[in-house]
């Protein structure tokens, strides 16, 4: 059975730059309550760059949560007066220098549903044109172009995140569009 509880109290944990937490009280139709705590984080961007057919851009930074250094796709958050195309093109230039001719939503998922709300809208970009990284002050960012079996290695090794797996399925696959999720 389904059942969406309905929230009895909310409580403001922490606001930082990134993303908020807050404790919410929720109350089951058999008058069970249990507490949820819930990270803010709202919508997320992530760009599948392919160069060439057969060929995939992928960023490498250090991950301070887990203490290494990971190749991922370029990623981001919108601002809140741009739209997830908008932020797709933005922070493909600004992390690997690339502009694209097409930018082209694929699908969107949820990224840790058990505590996060977190959405990520994913975009494939092609007919690249190199350029000059805009990176923030707190970015170090290295640039590097895949074939897909050696971005498949990557993956083996335990130096790719999720999100560059899926987007090798999807390269890999029929392409087909998926998750069309919306945001709270």
């Amino acid at each position: 059975m389904e059942e969406i509880p309905r929230v009895v109290s909310t409580a403001r944990r922490f606001d930082g730059g990134v993303f908020g937490v807050r404790s919410d009280t929720v109350a089951y139709s058999d008058g069970a309550q249990h507490r949820v705590d819930v990270v803010e984080h709202g919508l997320s961007i992530t760009i599948v760059a392919t160069p060439r057919v057969r060929e995939l851009v992928l960023v490498r930074q250090y991950r301070h949560a887990v203490g290494v250094c990971l190749w991922e796709l370029p990623a981001g958050t919108a601002g809140r007066e741009e739209t997830a195309l908008d932020a797709a093109k933005r922070e493909l230039r600004e992390e690997t220098g690339y502009g694209a001719a097409r930018v082209e939503p694929i699908g969107a998922i949820w990224t840790t549903p058990g505590f996060c709300d977190e959405a990520m809208q994913f975009f494939h970009a092609d007919g690249l044109t190199a350029g000059a990284q805009a990176l923030d002050a707190d970015e170090r960012i290295e640039v590097g172009i895949f074939e897909l079996e050696a971005a498949w290695r990557l993956v083996a090794d335990g130096t790719a995140d999720a999100k560059t797996l899926l987007a090798l399925f999807w390269l890999q696959g029929e392409r087909r569009e998926f998750g069309r999720i919306v945001p709270r």
